[in-house]
């Protein structure tokens, strides 16, 4: 029975060192992870958002559905496309500002 004892305390003051040891592996997948997949992404989200905020009046537009169309109107959250020209005069959508995809050059609906 002391022998058994003895075991058991080398194991435990062991241990303290060994799982830091351990422990190391998962924080080197963190930061890997971080850098190769969560970083990009709020890059790519901080440019969408300034993207979206200096929409103006008469830019170009597509939707991240495909749409594509020329603002008329911008309100709070949400505005207003105009994506053809009907016999009664324009067909304007309404869409939220966040579900703007791209900004196109100027004069690229034209070529449509």
């Amino acid at each position: 029975m002391l022998i058994s004892n003895a075991y058991a305390q080398a194991a435990a003051g062991a241990t303290t060192s060994d799982s830091l040891m351990g422990l190391l592996p998962i924080i080197i997948m963190f930061v890997i992870l971080w850098f190769l997949m969560i970083r990009p992404q709020m890059k790519k989200a901080k440019e969408h958002q300034k993207m979206v905020g200096e929409l103006q009046k008469g830019d170009e537009i597509v939707t991240q559905g495909g749409v594509a169309g020329r603002i008329v109107k911008i309100g709070e959250s949400f505005m207003t496309l105009e994506v053809a020209e009907g016999k009664a005069g324009p067909i304007e959508i309404v869409v939220q500002k966040n579900a703007i995809g791209t900004l196109l050059p100027k004069g690229t609906l034209k070529s449509l």
